[in-house]
């Protein structure tokens, strides 16, 4: 593969969204004397949230948007109409304080040595600003959804990450965890990695564990991303 960059899915792919909200719903729920089985809390405000995001084009709002508002929801379908607006608050800015997958940080360093490394997610720029401060990542570039005005999995905003990086859609390899990020991406001409995350839904599991074989290379973790990159 002549690859001349990657671009890393950010949000299930980088970060452990599951666990850092997993901390936040026990915290905020021993406060309030409240007890829920909160791996269905989280992951029921993720889908929410995505449902909401994925696929818009020139919306009014950004993802923190939507994530504000299905907490509503996710709260008043479990039960937790209560909890005040201080503790919504901060149970919403977790998405600014997550933690990377441990295997990420070191990876990513090691493979910008060679190529550089972009962050191409749904994300808004500011979170993802805020999370790569906190686990010490540094990207060449950060793409947002947010910034094309046209979310995945769009064509354009495949398209137009290409273009802002002036390179072909070929030399670019796409490093996510889902199947529905990677098969967009190769069908505008982007080389696929599917790396596995088997832990990103919690005790669930992800909702499609198993990669698209059609996918350019299929690993366990980035470790293994790495090697065969910087074996390249």
């Amino acid at each position: 593969m002549d690859i001349q960059a990657l671009a890393f899915d950010t949000g299930g792919t980088v970060l452990d969204w599951h666990g850092g909200l997993i901390e936040a719903f026990e915290r905020v729920g021993a406060r309030n004397g409240v007890y829920r089985e909160w791996h269905s809390l989280a992951n029921d405000w993720r889908r929410r949230t995505m449902k909401g995001i994925v696929g818009q084009r020139l919306p009014a709002f950004h993802m923190d948007d939507v994530h504000r508002r299905t907490l509503d929801e996710t709260l008043a379908h479990f039960g937790l109409g209560g909890i005040g607006e201080a503790d919504r608050l901060e149970l919403w800015r977790t998405w600014h304080r997550l933690d990377a997958w441990p295997d990420f940080p070191g990876a990513l360093a090691a493979i910008r040595e060679r190529l550089p490394v972009v962050s191409f997610t749904m994300l808004p720029t500011s979170l993802i600003v805020d999370v790569s401060r906190r686990n010490g990542i540094v990207w060449d570039a950060v793409i947002s959804c947010e910034m094309i005005g046209v979310y995945k999995p769009h064509p354009e905003a495949y398209q137009t990450a290409a273009r802002w990086l002036g390179l072909a859609p070929a030399q670019i390899l796409m490093v996510a965890c889902h199947n529905f990020d990677l098969d967009a991406a190769r069908q505008v001409g982007f080389k696929t990695a599917f790396v596995k995350r088997p832990h990103e839904w919690g005790p669930e599991g992800p909702p499609d564990p198993v990669p698209n074989p059609a996918c350019d290379l299929i690993v366990e973790g980035f470790d293994a991303l790495r090697a065969h990159v910087l074996a390249g």
